[in-house]
C-alpha cells in the first residue's frame, strides 16, 4: 500500500544520496577510515571529528557547498528544497538555460520561473564546464533582485532637502549629464563599474568612459588591487582568448600548483573538477596557503603552509625547499592556477610568472566574481582597451577608434588612467569632480573609509544599480538597472570561454548598456550599444591584441613577518582572510535557508598565540586594531604561528568595515573571558 511506496520511494533517496544499491547492502560498505558504513560525498580521509569549524549557522555538522544537487539526480523526485516545495508543478514552469552569476566558473543553469517569480535554480548539462553539478549558491541564491530595497525608477537628490526623491527617466538623465559634464570640466570623473557586468554592459561602460567622458579613469576591481596586477593581467590574461587551461585539462593535468586560491570556496565548479581528477589518479595537488582548509584536505593537497605576506619569498624558494613539486611543474600538463587574492601579497604575480616561465608550466588566473574576465576583455581597467590592448600603444588605440566610429576629429585619450584607489584618492583631494559607480559593495574595498570619504567629498556621483545600497545615500542620481535574470548577455569565465544567456524574467528594467547608451545620448554623444548585433559585429571585428605585450612588472620585496610579541593588553598577530563561499554577500540576501547551511565565523588562531593567551578551542577570541574589534569562537591550528584567520565578510566579521585591515595587517588578539573578567 502507500506504506510500502514511501519506503521504497524513500530507499531510492538513500541510494540517490548515497550512490549505494539498497538500504540492506549498508552494512557491506567500507566508510571513513576503513570501517563498515557510508562514504558520503565529503569523505576525504579518516573521521577527525566534528570541531566547531564544521558547524553550519544552523548548529548542524556542516554538510557541503553542493549537498543540493541531490535534488536534482533524485529519481523519484521526493527531494525538493524548502523554497519550492509545494509552490508548483514540472508542467507549470516556463524555463530558460543561463549561466551563473555567482562566481566566474560560467557554470550552466536552468531557471525555472512561475507567474513572473523565479522558483528555482537547476544545474545545466554542459559537459566542458560544470558538467551536471553546481554549487548551492548557484542554486539557490536568487532572490536577492527581488528585496524590498529593489531600484524602479530613477532617483535625484533634491536641492533643498538633501534627499533622494523619484523622479522621470528624462530629468535624471538631464540631470545627471548636466552633472558630469560639469564634473568633466572640473578635474574629470572617475568611473567605477565593479565585477559582475555583462560583457555587453562592460563594453557599454569602456566605451562610455573613453568615448563621452574622455578618460581612462575606470577601474572595476573592488578589491586589493597593484600596479603589479596589471601587468600581469595584460600580459598573461587580457585579449588572450580560451586557452590551454580549461576544466577537462585539469582532470588530467597532472600537477597543479594553487597560489592565492581556495577553489572550493572561490570557484565551485573548478573544485569538483580537480577533485574529480584526484580521485581519478590523474591531479596531485599543491597550495601554497596562509590557512588549511577542508578543501585542501579533501583535494589530498600538499600544503605549503605560510605566513601572511611571505607567500612570495616561499614561492621563489620551492627549487630549494621542494625540489620535487618543481620537477612536477616541469611535466607535460602541468599547471598554476593563480587567484585574484595574489594581488595581495606584493611579488606574488611575478614569482608566479617566473615560475610558469622557468618550469613551462601552464598558468592561469582565476577570479571570483562573474564579470571580471569580461570586464578585462572590455578594457575595465584603466591601462587596457578592449581586447587586451594596451592603453600606451598608439595602434592599439588607433584599431579601437576604427571599430567604435570615432572619426579623425575624436581621439581616445592617451593618458594612463587611475586605478581604484587612485580613482578614490583623488575624489577625496578634490582632483577629480565626480564619480560613476556601478554595483559595487563598500564592504568590499581594502580601505571602506577611504571609499565612503571619497564618495562623501565627491561634487557628483551617478549610481548605477539594482538595489538600493551604501553607494546610494551619498549619490546624486541613482539610475536603476536590470539584473541578469532580466536581460540576456554574456559573461567570460575564468576559462576566457564566451558564457552567453538568455533573459529569463519579462520586465522593464533597462540593463547599464541601455542606460548608459541614453545617457550618452543626453550628453551628445551616439554610443551605439542599442543593438546587440552590431555591438557583437564590433567585439568580433575588433578580435584579441596580437601586438607586442610588455613583461609582468616585479612587484616590491615582500615585508618580513614581524617577530610575534606582547603589546599592551593582548599578543600581536599577523592576519589573513578570505571569503567562504557562504557569507554575508549582498548576492544572497533574502534566502534564509541558504544562510543556515553556511559555515559558523570562526577564528583560526596560531598554536603559539594560544598557548600564550592560555586559550582552548571553543573560547571566544578578540581580534583588535585602532579601527575596532572582532570576537568569534577560537580554533586552534590550521594556521602558521603568529597568525590569526578570520572571514572577511560573513556575519559578525566584516575584516575590511571593522577592523580596517586586511591580509598581512598587525592585528592584537585578547582571550575574551580575560576582558570580561
Amino acid at each position: 500500500g502507500s506504506a510500502e511506496q514511501a519506503e521504497r520511494s524513500i530507499d531510492a533517496d538513500l541510494q540517490t544520496i548515497r550512490g549505494v544499491p539498497s538500504l540492506s547492502a549498508l552494512g557491506d560498505l567500507t566508510g571513513p577510515g576503513g570501517e563498515p558504513g557510508v562514504s558520503d560525498g565529503t569523505d576525504y580521509g579518516p573521521d577527525l571529528g566534528t570541531g566547531r569549524e564544521d558547524l553550519d549557522a544552523s548548529g548542524r555538522p556542516f554538510a557541503s557547498y553542493f549537498s543540493g544537487n541531490i535534488i536534482q539526480i533524485c529519481p523519484v523526485g521526493a527531494l525538493t528544497s524548502a523554497r519550492y516545495r509545494f509552490r508548483a508543478r514540472p508542467m507549470d514552469l516556463v524555463s530558460t538555460d543561463s549561466v551563473t552569476e555567482q562566481d566566474a566558473s560560467g557554470s550552466a543553469i536552468r531557471i525555472d520561473m512561475r507567474r513572473g517569480v523565479v522558483l528555482r535554480h537547476l544545474a545545466g548539462n554542459d559537459p566542458e564546464v560544470n558538467e551536471e553539478w553546481i554549487t548551492d549558491k548557484d542554486r539557490f541564491a536568487f532572490t536577492w533582485s527581488a528585496q524590498p530595497d529593489r531600484l524602479t525608477v530613477p532617483l535625484v537628490r533634491d536641492e533643498e532637502t538633501g534627499e533622494l526623491v523619484t523622479t522621470s527617466w528624462s530629468d535624471a538623465l538631464d540631470v545627471a549629464a548636466r552633472g558630469l559634464s560639469r564634473a568633466a570640466s572640473d578635474g574629470g570623473v572617475g568611473l567605477l563599474p565593479g565585477g559582475r557586468l555583462t560583457l555587453e554592459d562592460a563594453w557599454a561602460w569602456s566605451r562610455f568612459a573613453r568615448t563621452v567622458l574622455g578618460t581612462n579613469d575606470i577601474d572595476q576591481r573592488v578589491r586589493s588591487h597593484s600596479l603589479e596586477e596589471d601587468t600581469f593581467l595584460a600580459a598573461r590574461v587580457a585579449g588572450t582568448g580560451l586557452g590551454a587551461v580549461t576544466y577537462r585539462h585539469l582532470e588530467k593535468a597532472g600537477q597543479v600548483l594553487l597560489l592565492g586560491l581556495e577553489p572550493e570556496d572561490e570557484c565551485g565548479s573548478l573544485f569538483l573538477r580537480l577533485r574529480k581528477g584526484v580521485r581519478a589518479g590523474g591531479v596531485n595537488v599543491a597550495t601554497v596557503t596562509t590557512c588549511l582548509t577542508a578543501a585542501s584536505r579533501k583535494l589530498s593537497a600538499q600544503a605549503i603552509l605560510t605566513p601572511p605576506g611571505e607567500e612570495a619569498r616561499v614561492v621563489a624558494h620551492l627549487s630549494q625547499t621542494h625540489p620535487a613539486l618543481i620537477d612536477a611543474l616541469r611535466a607535460d600538463g602541468a599547471t598554476i592556477l593563480v587567484g585574484e587574492r595574489a594581488a595581495r601579497v606584493p611579488g606574488l604575480l611575478s614569482v608566479a610568472d617566473a615560475l610558469a616561465t622557468a618550469t613551462g608550466a601552464l598558468l592561469a588566473w582565476v577570479p571570483r566574481r562573474s564579470g571580471e574576465r569580461g570586464g578585462i576583455e572590455a578594457g575595465l581597467l584603466p591601462g587596457l582597451l578592449p581586447g587586451g590592448r594596451p592603453v600606451a600603444d598608439p595602434e592599439a588605440r588607433a584599431q579601437v577608434e576604427r571599430a567604435w566610429n570615432m572619426g579623425a576629429e575624436r581621439s581616445l585619450p592617451t593618458a594612463l588612467g587611475r586605478d581604484t584607489t587612485g580613482i578614490l584618492s583623488a575624489l577625496l583631494d578634490g582632483t577629480l569632480g565626480g564619480a560613476v559607480v556601478g554595483g559595487i559593495d563598500l564592504r568590499d574595498f581594502p580601505d571602506p573609509g577611504l571609499a565612503r570619504a571619497a564618495l562623501t567629498a565627491s561634487s557628483f556621483t551617478v549610481q548605477l544599480e539594482v538595489r538600493r545600497s551604501e553607494v546610494s545615500e551619498h549619490a546624486d542620481v541613482v539610475l536603476p538597472v536590470a539584473p541578469a535574470v532580466e536581460k540576456n548577455g554574456t559573461f567570460v569565465n575564468w576559462e576566457g570561454r564566451v558564457r552567453p544567456f538568455g533573459q529569463a524574467h519579462v520586465s522593464r528594467a533597462r540593463t547599464d548598456r541601455q542606460v548608459l547608451g541614453m545617457l550618452a545620448d543626453e550628453m551628445g554623444v551616439d554610443l551605439q550599444v542599442d543593438d546587440l548585433v552590431t555591438l557583437h559585429e564590433q567585439l568580433a571585428a575588433l578580435g584579441l591584441w596580437r601586438g607586442q605585450r610588455m613583461p609582468v612588472a616585479f612587484g616590491r620585496a615582500p615585508m618580513a613577518g614581524a617577530e610575534t610579541a606582547i603589546v599592551v593588553g593582548g599578543v600581536e598577530a599577523r592576519l589573513t582572510t578570505h571569503k567562504p563561499m557562504l557569507d554575508a554577500g549582498r548576492l544572497q540576501d533574502g534566502e534564509p535557508f541558504l544562510a543556515a547551511t553556511a559555515l559558523r565565523p570562526v577564528a583560526r588562531v596560531g598554536a603559539d598565540l594560544a598557548r600564550r593567551l592560555s586559550l582552548r578551542g571553543g573560547e571566544e577570541v578578540t581580534v583588535s586594531t585602532a579601527t575596532g574589534s572582532i570576537t568569534l569562537p577560537a580554533v586552534i591550528g590550521g594556521v602558521s604561528d603568529g597568525t590569526v584567520w578570520l572571514p572577511e565578510c560573513s556575519a559578525g566579521s566584516t575584516v575590511h568595515q571593522t577592523l580596517g585591515a586586511g591580509h598581512g595587517s598587525q592585528v592584537t588578539l585578547t582571550h575574551a573571558a580575560e576582558v570580561l573578567r
